[in-house]
C-alpha cells in the first residue's frame, strides 16, 4: 500500500491546510467556529477593534504581523499581506492565537491572549487517532508501525511496543485532564511534588506487527492496594481485531524532591479513581498467570554479561531519571547472539528496584532459567518449549541492584 493510499496516515498536510486557507476562504467562518461563547465575544470585540484600527492606520499591515482564521492552525502558517494579497508562508514557531477579520476596507489582524482564546481541542487532539471509550473508563488509540520502529526481524521491536504502551497511557491521562508536565500527575500530586514511577512491567507479545501494520491499544488504570496503582493494556491488530499482545504494570508514588517512595493518600486516590473501572478488570485474568510470578535473584557468576553500559542523555525522561523502556534494551544486551538469531521475545517481566541516573554505569547479567533452578549450563526450558532467562541489572560502581527480570523466548516463525 503506498504512502498516500494508507487510510489512517495523515499524509502531507501542509498542502491541504494551505488550500483551506487561501485568501478567498480566510474570512469565511469555518463550520462550528467560534466554538465557545467567549470566542464569539472575542470575535465581535476584534471586529470593533479592527474598525477602529482601520480609521487610524488605514488598514495597513506591519511586516511582522501573523494572522490565522482558526487558532487550531496557528502554529502552521503565518499569513502576511503583500500588495493587497494574503500569502501563506512556511511553518513558523508557535505564536499566540490571533484572528484575521474583514472590515469594509482592509483585513486587520487582531491579537488574542492565549488564555482568553482557549479552544475545546488543540491540533494534537484533532489529529490523534485515539479517544476515551463510551463509558469513559478506558482509552483506545491506533498507531501505524513506522519503518524506524522495526528491527532485524522486520517487525516492531519490544522497545517499540513498550514505548507505544507508555504513549497511550500518557494520552489516556491527558484525555481525562491530568497534567502533561510529568507522567499523569493530579492536582494534589503537583502540590505535593509527587510523581508516578514504575515498579513492575510485564509484557506478552503473541505476534509482532510489521512495518505499516496498524495496532489498536486499549488501556485503563485502577487501584493496587494502598501503595500504588496498576495500568493494563490490550494490543490488537486493527485490521481483524486479533489480540496480539497484553501488558500490565504497577506504579508507586515518589517525592520528586527527596526521591523517596510515598503512600497514595486519599486525596490523590479520589482524583483518579473516578476514571477507573468500578470492578476489577485485568489484562491477565487467568489464575497463576506469568505476570504474577516472582522473579528469583540471579547470582554471580552469570552465564552471559555485558558490562559498562552508559545511559545516554536521550534515555532520561520528564521525571529526570532513566526511562523504564531503556532497561528493556539493557536486559537484551546480554542475551546470547544465538538466541537472538533463532528466537523472538514472547514475554518480559521487569521489577524496578532502584532509580538509575544519567551518570550511572550499568552491568547487564543473564543466566538461563530451569524449572526449580536459578541458572545452569544450556538454555532453560519450561512450558510450551519456551527458552527462559533470568536477568540482573546492577550499578557497576557499588554493585547495587537496579532491576531484575525474566524473559521467555519462542522460536522465530517462518518468514512472511
Amino acid at each position: 500500500m503506498s504512502y498516500k493510499q494508507h487510510p489512517l496516515r495523515l499524509g502531507p498536510i501542509e498542502a491541504t491546510l494551505q488550500k483551506s486557507y487561501q485568501p478567498q476562504n480566510i474570512y469565511r467562518q469555518p463550520t462550528g467556529f467560534p466554538a465557545t461563547a467567549a470566542a464569539r465575544s472575542m470575535l465581535l470585540r476584534g471586529i470593533q477593534t479592527a474598525a477602529a484600527a482601520t480609521a487610524t492606520n488605514n488598514g495597513a499591515f506591519k511586516d511582522n504581523t501573523r494572522a490565522a482564521t482558526h487558532p487550531r492552525f496557528v502554529d502552521f502558517f503565518p499569513i502576511r499581506r503583500r500588495n493587497n494579497s494574503v500569502l501563506c508562508n512556511s511553518p513558523s514557531q508557535r505564536v499566540a492565537p490571533v484572528m484575521a477579520v474583514k472590515t469594509d476596507e482592509h483585513p486587520i489582524t487582531v491579537s488574542v491572549d492565549v488564555k482568553e482564546a482557549e479552544v475545546e481541542n488543540n491540533l494534537a487532539d484533532k489529529l490523534r487517532m485515539g479517544s476515551l471509550t463510551e463509558d469513559g473508563l478506558s482509552y483506545k488509540e491506533r498507531f501505524i508501525i513506522r519503518c524506524y520502529e522495526v528491527g532485524i526481524n522486520k517487525t516492531a521491536t519490544v522497545e517499540t511496543i513498550a514505548n507505544l504502551l507508555q504513549e497511550v497511557g500518557g494520552n489516556h491521562a491527558q484525555s481525562v485532564g491530568f497534567s502533561t508536565d510529568g507522567f499523569a500527575t493530579t492536582t494534589t500530586m503537583r502540590k505535593l511534588h509527587l510523581i508516578w514511577v514504575t515498579s513492575r512491567m510485564h509484557i506478552e507479545i503473541y505476534r509482532y506487527p510489521a512495518w505499516s501494520d496498524v495496532v489498536e491499544i486499549e488501556t485503563w488504570c485502577q487501584s493496587e492496594g494502598r501503595i500504588g496503582t496498576r495500568r493494563d493494556w490490550i494490543i490488537k491488530d486493527y485490521s481483524n481485531g486479533e489480540v496480539i499482545g497484553r501488558a500490565t504494570s504497577k506504579w508507586v508514588m515518589m517525592n520528586e524532591d527527596t526521591r523517596r517512595l510515598q503512600k497514595v493518600n486519599d486525596d490523590v486516590r479520589d482524583e483518579y479513581l473516578i476514571f477507573c473501572p468500578k470492578t476489577p478488570r485485568l489484562a491477565f485474568p487467568e489464575e497463576n498467570n506469568s505476570s504474577l510470578k516472582k522473579i528469583a535473584k540471579l547470582e554471580d557468576p552469570a552465564e552471559f554479561s555485558r558490562l559498562g553500559l552508559v545511559p545516554r542523555r536521550a534515555d532520561l525522561d520528564m521525571n529526570k531519571h532513566v526511562n523504564n523502556v531503556t532497561y528493556i534494551g539493557w536486559v537484551l544486551e546480554s542475551i546470547p547472539q544465538e538466541v537472538i538469531d533463532t528466537h523472538e521475545l514472547q514475554t518480559i517481566t521487569l521489577d524496578y528496584r532502584r532509580e538509575c541516573q544519567h551518570d550511572d554505569i550499568v552491568d547487564s547479567l543473564t543466566s538461563s532459567e530451569l524449572e526449580g533452578s536459578n541458572g545452569s549450563a544450556g538454555f532453560g526450558k519450561d512450558r510450551q518449549d519456551l527458552t527462559q532467562f533470568l536477568h540482573f541489572l546492577r550499578s557497576s560502581g557499588d554493585g547495587l541492584e537496579l532491576n531484575r527480570g525474566r524473559t521467555e523466548w519462542r522460536e522465530k516463525p517462518a518468514k512472511r
